[in-house]
């Protein structure tokens, strides 16, 4: 054999023992992420916050120090990798997360189960259904911004589904980083009873580490990416505030969890597993928030962040969850509680919270809360009854799916082919008619109208809208027929601008934006009675119905809602009748006579009315209800409402005067300012209908250093200068303008 050959074999031999090892760890890895944990050793966490806080940033550390990726790498991709999290390319570019990803980790053997959500409020929908199947949820707040207006909607939402929260203060690196400031306005924006359970060491450059004050050590992060814990003493100069701040701690816990507040009226000094006890009481029960601090950039303050979630935060068995059972059209059912035990005794029952359509068509995700699921079983949409035989179970972690043969109670997981709406209950046997809390939607509050560029994309178009409308349920499309257009609806103005562009990113279709259209509303301005007979005969059975009764408008914190109420007495109007009714004044209150736009806030009480024997129908009374509805157009008196925004704009202390100015010409009202070290912030409320532009405009104000973030208030009455614009535009646009000769006579 001569050497050549032999180098040859020997080349082959190193080659295939590569191969060989990869594979082995490449299945050694999915066994370890595929082995299922008992329930006390799972956590499925959220991570909101605020706009560029630093979330995603966060998650790539926890993924780093977790051993599931070997690199960690920047939002904004500038190494042309960008985060693991934001797997969209158009995420990447802009440096900001525009859909929730999901992933699952291992920390000091437990399974965590994580997703990272977007903050900007146009996205808030990703946070809304993220919210919703989680157990807990750490909280982030830049250590300069401090609580913004994304943190106090996500505050509400975390209320909304009673979801327990860490807060993590983030980013101690940067300049005017200031965490007790932020502490203070968790307090007293937020109402969260919160403090400290660690201190930071030095601020902005001088960060160096974190002081445990529960355990009542100094914590180092050492080594080049700060992976080496080091744990000492606490240093000398900072041991009275520690021990400031550590009774500060053991103070407001004693005021929400009854044990340690026994031993703190009896004056005992508590041991660190008593106040780690009290912490996670007081933290389950959301009476109390543990705030944590670090710096995710500068790879600070993350292992005991992980740490906290797994000491502090609940596992699936210590939430209630609850489904209803034979659930009525009205709303009412059995409620009954769901056992989360991780076995294939109890009935399978799952909740779909998120679409995503791939390449391989439809990704459901989906949260398991009780019983088992396997590859190849059968379930049932408990909204349409129709079956799903399970072909594939995977786990996502970002965008790459991890098959798996099962799934028990508190896993997270998706699956493909499902036809379904996001919110809808899965279960194993038909015969269970469950429905599982569903997801809040908040409506839509800027509209633009689109059309493809080229008349030829039309289908891509048409693939385009069906697919975004059915992921995002805030995205919405609808064609104006008085207008001739398409529209698109939307949470903001970079809500749709992202699906345009997304548009032409992945199907190749170059979409034209119109001018922002703003969601008005049409609402009464005093009660209004009405007494309309709706009667037709033309030969054979007729049409006969009679209606009475007051239409009202309801109070100003409900005039986005429409209410009806039936009062009658007697047989007048028979019981089967009264839907029709129902139906009639919602359907007409679809599009108002004032200006086109919906009418809300208003209530229809049916007093009276009379039927025929023979003529009478649900259709009768349905054209009964339009038509007492249009006849209170005639003559009650209307207003308009238009959408107020939340306006926070941030910029250099100069500026100030300059912005707060620019804000009033808009309509705005400023509700406050606040400085801190040369930035000042500015609250204010402002019409949505005078904000389009604003942010070219604050730029080019502060020299590219102003930004500013907006959120849906309330609707309110809109100016009479802007009243009459809309009313003459509508009249224009249907051609009922008044002869303009008639009005100078």
């Amino acid at each position: 054999m001569t050497i050549l050959n032999i180098a040859r074999i020997s080349n082959v031999i190193k080659y295939s023992n590569k191969c060989l090892s990869s594979k082995i760890e490449f299945y050694s890895t999915h066994l370890k992420y595929a082995e299922h944990k008992p329930l006390e050793k799972i956590r499925n966490i959220g991570i909101s916050a605020h706009i560029d806080s630093g979330k995603t940033t966060l998650t790539e550390r926890i993924l780093f120090y977790t051993g599931r990726i070997d690199a960690m790498h920047e939002v904004k991709g500038k190494d042309n990798v960008g985060a693991v999290m934001d797997s969209m390319e158009l995420e990447r570019q802009r440096g900001i997360t525009i859909q929730s990803a999901a992933t699952y980790t291992i920390w000091k053997d437990h399974n965590i189960n994580i997703i990272d959500t977007p903050g900007h409020v146009d996205f808030t929908v990703e946070v809304e259904r993220a919210l919703r199947v989680l157990d807990g949820a750490v909280l982030v707040l830049c250590a300069v911004g401090g609580v913004q207006s994304q943190t106090l909607t996500v505050n509400r939402q975390m209320k909304r589904y009673s979801v327990p929260c860490l807060a993590f203060i983030n980013k101690l690196d940067r300049l005017g980083a200031n965490p007790e400031r932020v502490l203070q306005q968790m307090r007293s924006k937020m109402k969260h009873n919160a403090a400290f359970i660690q201190l930071p060491m030095g601020l902005e450059k001088d960060c160096q580490g974190i002081i445990d004050l529960i355990e009542e050590r100094a914590i180092y992060f050492d080594g080049d990416f700060g992976d080496k814990i080091r744990y000492d003493e606490v240093p000398q100069d900072r041991r009275a505030e520690a021990q400031e701040k550590r009774h500060e701690l053991i103070e407001h816990l004693s005021n929400v969890d009854e044990p340690l507040g026994e031993m703190f009226l009896e004056e005992k000094t508590p041991t660190v597993t008593d106040i780690k006890q009290a912490v996670r009481r007081a933290t389950l029960s959301r009476s109390f928030t543990p705030v944590l601090v670090g710096t995710a950039l500068k790879n600070k303050g993350v292992q005991p962040l992980l740490d906290s979630v797994l000491e502090y935060l609940p596992h699936p068995g210590e939430v209630e969850n609850t489904a209803t059972l034979n659930e009525k059209k009205d709303g009412e059912g059995e409620t009954i509680v769901l056992n989360p035990a991780r076995n294939d005794k109890n009935p399978f029952v799952g909740l779909a919270f998120k679409l995503e359509v791939s390449k391989f068509g439809q990704l459901t995700y989906l949260r398991c809360y009780q019983g088992m699921l396997k590859r190849g079983d059968n379930i049932f949409n408990a909204r349409t009854s129709k079956k799903v035989k399970i072909s594939r179970l995977v786990r996502m972690h970002s965008s790459n799916m991890e098959e798996v043969n099962e799934v028990l109670a508190g896993d997270i997981f998706a699956l493909f082919g499902v036809d379904c709406a996001s919110g809808d209950t899965f279960v194993n046997d038909a015969r269970l008619q469950l429905a599982l809390e569903s997801i809040h939607v908040p409506d839509p509050v800027v509209s633009m109208s689109i059309k493809p560029k080229n008349n030829k994309d039309r289908d891509n178009f048409s693939k385009a809208i069906a697919r975004f409308t059915k992921e995002d349920p805030t995205f919405q499309f609808r064609y104006d027929g008085d207008n001739k257009e398409t529209l698109v609806s939307g949470m903001g103005e970079l809500h749709l601008e992202i699906y345009a562009q997304r548009m032409e990113r992945e199907y190749n279709c170059a979409v034209e934006l119109g001018k922002p259209k703003v969601a008005f509303r049409e609402t009464m301005m005093s009660p209004c009675t009405f007494d309309y007979l709706h009667k037709k005969q033309s030969g054979g059975s007729g049409q006969y119905a009679r209606v009475s009764g007051v239409m009202e408008p309801l109070p100003p914190q409900q005039n986005t809602m429409l209410e009806f109420a039936d009062e009658t007495v007697g047989t007048n109007i028979p019981k089967q009748f009264v839907p029709g009714v129902e139906k009639g004044f919602l359907d007409t209150c679809g599009k108002g006579a004032l200006s086109g736009h919906k009418i809300s806030g208003v209530k229809f009480r049916l007093q009276d009315g009379a039927h025929h024997i023979v003529d009478s129908s649900e259709l009768a009374f349905f054209l009964a209800a339009k038509g007492a509805v249009k006849e209170v157009f005639e003559m009650g008196s209307w207003q308009i409402l238009e959408p107020i925004m939340f306006v926070e704009a941030t910029m250099p202390e100069e500026f100030q005067g300059t912005v707060i100015g620019q804000l009033n010409k808009r309509g705005g009202i400023i509700t406050g300012t606040e400085g801190v070290e040369g930035w000042t912030t500015v609250y204010a409320e402002v019409p949505l209908n005078n904000m389009f532009g604003y942010a070219g405009e604050l730029r080019s104000m502060t020299q590219g250093k102003g930004e500013f973030s907006m959120e849906y208030s309330r609707y309110s009455p809109c100016l009479p200068d802007v009243q009459e614009q809309l009313i003459r535009k509508y009249q224009e646009e249907m051609g009922i303008l008044p002869d303009k000769k008639k009005s100078k006579n």
